[in-house]
């Protein structure tokens, strides 16, 4: 990948994940939100599909492959997601696209136990900064949501996302290193962890229905092409060549723009733990790029 190349989809992805943040928001309401999610995966899975079939990309994935995809669907397109939509119905979306900026960090953790992958120093200098940025801004919505109160459990669900992203960015390395081509291997784990939230909605009586309202369906169409088929496709093209601790910086350039959506269309009002805990991040993130690949 050219660095040209790698700037600009770099620049697409954090523009696009930047605005689904609140897009999400217009999806809570009369439908529950594991339909929402399984609209939303189910039809972007549905575009990869067809889109390699189009292109005569082949969809046959090994053994290995497959297990590798069902990790991955699990844990980003179910379990994460799933926290995601749970947290923003509890906390101003721009506060759970900083805590994302986390992932960074956890992802470093995640593939040195794992994977066995060492990085530079600055770059874990890089992602502790951006670890504390997560947590001033966090605990300046707890102490300022009181005791028990619903920012407090939108926190703790999107932290919850964030570990269960940086798991199924594992099962995706993994299906990297079993040879496994991008956009099959994505369509595939996306249609995986839509078939278990769809088992997991009948089992709990979800109710399947779709708002006939604009404002619902444009933002799922926009949530399905643009936040999923093109994001991701961006995303797991750029970790496989520059490395998923390395990609995730993407969630720190997603909260300037997360906040600048969320003052103008949710009426949010962000304190100086905010602007602190923004300012590490990016901080943070400044020297994970600057980081050589150790």
């Amino acid at each position: 990948m050219s660095r040209p190349f790698a700037i600009v989809a770099i620049a697409i992805c954090a523009l696009i994940w930047g605005t689904t943040w609140f897009a999400i928001t217009l999806q809570l309401g009369p439908v529950d939100p594991i339909a929402s999610i399984v609209w939303r995966f189910g039809l972007a899975a549905v575009v990869l599909f067809v889109g390699c079939a189009v292109m005569r990309q082949s969809l046959r994935l090994t053994r290995a492959q497959h297990v590798a995809a069902i990790g991955q669907g699990a844990f980003v397109f179910a379990t994460s997601y799933g926290f995601v939509y749970a947290a923003e119905a509890n906390v101003a979306s721009a506060v759970v696209a900083v805590i994302f900026a986390a992932l960074a960090f956890v992802n470093l953790v995640l593939f040195r136990v794992l994977a066995g992958q060492k990085a530079a120093p600055g770059a874990w200098l890089g992602a502790v900064l951006g670890v504390v940025g997560v947590a001033v801004l966090s605990l300046g919505q707890l102490s300022g949501a009181g005791a028990g109160a619903a920012p407090g459990l939108g926190v703790a669900f999107a932290l919850i996302a964030v570990m269960a992203s940086a798991l199924g960015n594992w099962f995706a390395w993994r299906g990297q290193q079993a040879g496994a081509p991008v956009i099959p291997a994505t369509a595939w784990a996306m249609a995986y962890g839509t078939a278990m939230l769809a088992l997991y909605g009948v089992a709990t009586g979800v109710e399947w229905r779709i708002e006939p309202s604009a404002a619902y369906v444009l933002s799922l169409l926009y949530l399905s092409i643009l936040g999923s088929v093109v994001a991701f496709a961006l995303y797991f093209t750029i970790a496989r060549h520059r490395g998923y601790a390395q990609a995730s910086y993407i969630s720190a350039l997603t909260p300037p723009i997360a906040m600048v959506v969320s003052v103008l269309f949710e009426d949010a009002r962000f304190g100086w733990t905010a602007f602190v805990g923004l300012a590490l991040v990016l901080a943070g993130q400044a020297l994970l790029i600057r980081a050589p690949k150790a």
